[in-house]
């Protein structure tokens, strides 16, 4: 089928037309993506019975607003209490979060809403035309280039250890470290498991994520009245005011279209997902900015950056699900079982066969982002009074709505005790300056780095070179090194300049 005007205008109205069931999906996934521990599959999963009754039609629908929801609703935690309620919301509390703390969390909030819902217009506006060519995309990125992808995430530490090298590595590694627990990828020996069971798959990321950033925050939280601080005044902004910083978030337009493309395409790559576009575009762009040494410090690129990634990721994951019968994530796994139930095909046949309904699923990620536009002003204006509320509050909620969500995705009780455990090393990590995002970025980048150098090495029979025989891996490299080396040349000509040596 080709699109026209026309197939696109009736695509448009179609989806328009399911607004009853747009609004409570955007509305519930707002709130769950708030909530860390409930992703959207789980959502999902927890709803099912609910799709499955529905047409194969209405039920996506459903689907695909709630999951674009949850990823902008991920970013509201991860900005007023330095929780990311999603993986790819972790490299936002890195900028967002001091913003919070400035008294900017209005701000910051215009910043992620806007980067989000422009990034999910943008990519699904992009895939509508492109999508059988963005299919193609998984059929040309093995393993040998997923290892170069993953090294670009955990060249963020790297970034992040800018301010204190030898601390910043040294959690890096230590996050490494934590994530080879679990049995390994070849032969199911366990490693470092004290004969736990529940390790045995590795660890959990759902309560090392609510560890680190949740429960280590809500302890930090106790030594002080309130988030904001002495900013009681400026967090509650006007409407001049609110609509004033969401046109200020437009000035990022440019940042916003090259990073959303970038998660796009990271998200076509299964089994990478958002918590992999998200470090990537935030480590590129601090790499191209003009200011590097402002991020970390509540930079408004370091929010914008990811957010917009992590949202054109959504679009992404569901390019290999429709095109090839592949899922790109978890999210898309538990569509594709509703999709299978309603006797619906994958790949080529489902163009051939039900063409509205393939184009239609992007059309209605479209309109569901269009609905998200009535959330942004009550949310940027309201949300920001949470950083003023009483800390001897704030901190006993947060620690029981998060240890249900550790619960959550694998009904294990051991995984409480693995979040408290990560809330206790986060809480000594914050409080000697090691950075815990860096120890996150080793947990959730490690096991994967290491399941694909693993099968690329028994492919090539324990050859290295294997790394260096792809075109796309080389071009990959290339632009790895000259990242690496971009930061400290551009950092030893500012400071020429600022003798005087080249002028």
């Amino acid at each position: 089928m080709e699109l026209t005007a026309g197939n696109l205008l009736e695509l448009f109205l179609y989806s328009a037309s399911m607004w009853w069931v747009i609004i409570p999906a955007v509305f519930i996934g707002i709130i769950m993506g708030a909530i860390p521990g409930f992703a959207a599959h789980n959502t999902i999963i927890m709803l099912l019975p609910l799709t499955l009754a529905f047409e194969a039609d209405i039920a996506l629908t459903f689907m695909v607003a709630l999951y674009c929801a949850s990823h902008l609703g991920g970013g509201v935690p991860a900005i007023l209490l330095n929780i990311p309620g999603t993986g790819g919301a972790a490299a936002t509390t890195l900028d967002g979060y001091p913003m919070s703390r400035k008294g900017l969390a209005s701000r910051a909030l215009a910043l992620s809403f806007v980067a989000s819902i422009l990034a999910g217009l943008i990519t699904s506006a992009l895939t509508l035309f492109v999508l059988p060519y963005l299919s193609q995309v998984g059929f040309y990125i093995r393993s040998v280039e997923m290892v170069v992808v993953m090294l670009f995430g955990l060249a963020l530490i790297a970034a992040i250890a800018a301010q204190d090298m030898i601390k910043g590595l040294i959690a890096g590694a230590f996050g490494l470290m934590l994530g080879a627990m679990g049995a390994d990828h070849i032969y199911a020996t366990p490693r470092g498991t004290f004969g736990i069971l529940e390790l045995f798959d590795g660890i959990p990321l759902v309560p090392a994520l609510i560890g680190l950033f949740a429960i280590s925050e809500a302890l930090i939280m106790l030594e002080e009245k309130s988030i904001a601080a002495g900013h009681s005044k400026s967090v509650t902004p006007s409407w001049r005011e609110a609509l004033h910083n969401i046109g200020d978030a437009f000035k990022h337009w440019f940042l916003i279209i090259w990073t959303s493309v970038l998660g796009l395409v990271i998200g076509v790559m299964p089994g990478a997902g958002a918590s992999i576009a998200a470090f990537v575009a935030y480590q590129q762009a601090r790499v191209f900015s003009k200011t590097p040494e402002k991020f970390g410090t509540g930079h408004e690129q370091g929010v914008v950056a990811p957010e917009a990634a992590n949202n054109g990721v959504t679009t992404g994951t569901l390019v290999p699900l429709l095109a090839i019968g592949i899922p790109g994530g978890s999210t898309a796994a538990v569509m594709m079982i509703v999709l299978q139930f309603h006797g619906v095909p994958f790949g080529p046949r489902l163009f051939m066969q039900n063409p509205m309904l393939a184009y239609g699923v992007i059309m209605s990620m479209f309109v569901a982002y269009i609905f998200m536009l009535i959330t942004l002003f009550p949310l940027t204006r309201y949300l920001s009074r949470i950083t003023i509320v009483a800390n001897y509050y704030m901190a006993p909620t947060i620690v029981a709505f998060t240890l249900v969500g550790a619960f959550v995705p694998r009904s294990f009780i051991a995984d409480l005790t693995i979040a408290v455990g990560f809330g206790l090393i986060g809480y000594v990590a914050r409080k000697t300056g090691y950075h815990v995002a860096a120890i996150l970025i080793g947990v959730i980048l490690g096991p994967l780095l290491e399941r694909s150098f693993l099968l690329s090495m028994r492919i090539s029979g324990g050859d290295p070179m294997i790394f260096f025989s792809s075109n796309i891996g080389n071009v990959l490299w290339v632009l790895l090194f000259a990242m690496l080396l971009a930061s400290p040349v551009l950092k030893l000509l500012k400071k020429r300049r600022s003798k005087g040596d080249i002028y």
